[in-house]
């Protein structure tokens, strides 16, 4: 990856700081431009922990290329489209109660700005808090909790990998006693495309949970390709 980056010469790199599991660490790619490229190009490093921060990140990006009326314009877009989501489900008297499965083994709910989605989408987060990465989830909460809708997006997965490693959810004691088990309302989302990726397709991983939440009102075609039943 060193000679491919001092082949290119880039001017702009992006990274992200906010997780070193995902990816290389800010810190690693400061070393390799110093020792390796030869160059002093911006860096741009990706921190996001809440819609808003996702947002000035965009604008952060397009502006280090030179474009930052075109991604204010992305940034207005994608408000535009959460917020006329948020205004149709607000209006609806179903308001469920949801628990975002971000790990399976070990379990772990679903921080940053995924309770900000779920509300946005007129449901109750039961695990997870805006703003703080995601929590160790313990299963007698879970079991306590008893959600209406289970929603099982595990970072870095799409929905294959997800249903291979399901039956490790599907074992624990009590599992076919909860709520969401009994009414056929546990969902497999593609996490890596959507929900644990914080970019543009946060509006579209908010019109999947509007779709899983709340079928009768919203259809926007993601069934099958960015969620699907967990039977």
């Amino acid at each position: 990856i060193c000679e491919r980056l001092r082949a290119l010469r880039p001017d702009v790199i992006i990274t992200q700081s906010q997780c070193e599991v995902c990816a290389v660490s800010e810190r690693e790619l400061l070393d390799i431009v110093r020792d390796w490229l030869g160059t002093r190009p911006d860096i741009v490093s990706l921190a996001p922990e809440t819609l808003a921060d996702v947002f000035k990140d965009i604008g952060r990006v397009a502006a280090s290329l030179g474009l930052a009326g075109g991604g204010q314009a992305l940034v207005d877009d994608i408000e535009g489209r959460m917020t006329a989501i948020a205004e149709k489900a607000n209006s609806l008297a179903v308001r469920p109660s949801v628990a975002c499965i971000e790990w399976i083994d070990p379990l772990m709910g679903a921080g940053n700005w995924m309770p900000e989605l779920v509300e946005l989408a007129h449901a109750a987060n039961l695990f997870g808090e805006t703003g703080r990465h995601s929590p160790y989830l313990d299963w007698a909460a879970l079991s306590a909790g008893d959600p209406d809708v289970i929603l099982v997006c595990p970072c870095g997965f799409d929905i294959a990998r997800t249903l291979a490693e399901m039956p490790a959810l599907a074992a624990r004691p009590g599992w076919r006693e909860l709520r969401a088990v009994r009414e056929g309302r546990v969902t497999i989302a593609d996490g890596n495309q959507y929900f644990n990726r914080p970019g543009p397709r946060l509006a579209e991983s908010l019109e999947i949970l509007a779709e899983i939440l709340h079928p009768e009102a919203f259809d926007f075609g993601h069934a099958g390709t960015g969620w699907r039943p967990y039977a």
